[in-house]
């Protein structure tokens, strides 16, 4: 079946967006990456290693550093990091097409809203379950699942019968490149969700450079994490998004079982000395909490050292004789 959409590309290729992309050109999508100069480079040169299962595929698909590669994309994955997001977003603003239609592949819960003030076309809130790496330029390594959940932003989009087809047309296309998508009548409770869980992992697995399986074998760890969940859906609820603290607790305790060998995103940006989302997770909680009158210690304090180490990152720090 021929596909809905002519043109894919991602905007913001590191591990997440290559991955996708790699997943979508193997099944025979057109697919343009738009990346930094020495991913793009090694793409043109050998193709995007995709080590997945075992394996290692080169996909041939397009890359591109510039912006405007994204003029002719019908349908765009958003993948830059949430501390880009308004940035990125007016830099591409003129060179969509008003009938593209844009998933935000981010983590925390405000990317999508932010863009949708930015831009022409529709913005789709989309929650991602992936783990994945890029080791170096043109490489990506895919750990475990590999689904997405997407859904309207809003009670107008939730209205809206065009868009209800053009998201069962994007869970079409995904299913040809074995990705399994899901349409949620309440993506932004889904987006709550994974923020809960990225704020339990996160920053511990970053300040001590270990895995989750690692984190789920030491026991004071795991009762830190079901602190940090009770936080973020009592804020969640306080902010009229309905989480379930027994079914959060459930969900966090999956993740360590379904990724042991997985490094949090913000682990893998400290190593490299980049700086972190720690803004939209952890941060995102903390702010809200004090808006919202709801405590949240536990969330601040993980913010606050990963907020530490950066501002201490190329400075000469005195140590005691």
């Amino acid at each position: 079946m021929p596909s809905a959409f002519q043109s894919i590309v991602v905007v913001g290729a590191g591990a997440v967006g290559s991955y996708y992309g790699a997943m979508l050109a193997r099944a025979g999508h057109r697919v343009t990456l738009i990346g930094r100069a020495p991913h793009v480079a090694a793409i043109e040169r050998q193709g995007l290693q995709l080590h997945k299962a075992g394996t290692v595929e080169a996909v041939r698909l397009g890359a591109s550093t510039e912006i405007d590669a994204v003029r002719e994309a019908d349908l765009v994955l958003f993948c830059v990091k949430s501390t880009d997001t308004e940035a990125v977003g007016r830099e591409v603003a003129p060179h969509l097409q008003a009938d593209a239609l844009l998933l935000s592949l981010q983590n925390g819960v405000d990317n999508a809203p932010t863009l949708a003030q930015l831009l022409r076309c529709t913005v789709v809130p989309t929650v991602v379950y992936v783990a994945t790496a890029m080791p170096e330029p043109g490489v990506v390594k895919h750990f475990g699942r590999g689904d997405l959940v997407i859904g309207p932003l809003d009670s107008s989009q939730a209205s809206d019968a065009a868009l209800a087809q053009r998201l069962q047309a994007v869970v079409d296309a995904f299913a040809t490149a074995d990705v399994p998508v899901k349409i949620s009548p309440d993506v932004m409770a889904e987006l709550w969700s994974k923020l809960m869980v990225n704020c339990a992992y996160n920053a511990i697995s970053g300040l001590a450079q270990l895995p989750y399986g690692v984190m789920a074998g030491v026991p004071d760890v795991v009762e830190l994490q079901r602190a940090v969940v009770r936080e973020v859906v009592a804020v969640a609820n306080a902010d009229g998004v309905k989480l379930d603290l027994d079914v959060s607790l459930q969900a966090m305790a999956r993740i360590a079982s379904a990724m042991p060998a997985q490094f949090s995103s913000t682990a893998q940006d400290m190593a490299r000395g980049k700086r972190s989302e720690i803004d939209h997770l952890n941060g995102t909680v903390a702010r809200r909490g004090v808006a919202l009158g709801v405590p949240t210690p536990v969330n601040q304090a993980l913010y606050a050292l990963v907020k530490l180490v950066e501002a201490a990152r190329g400075q000469a720090v005195a140590k005691p004789s």
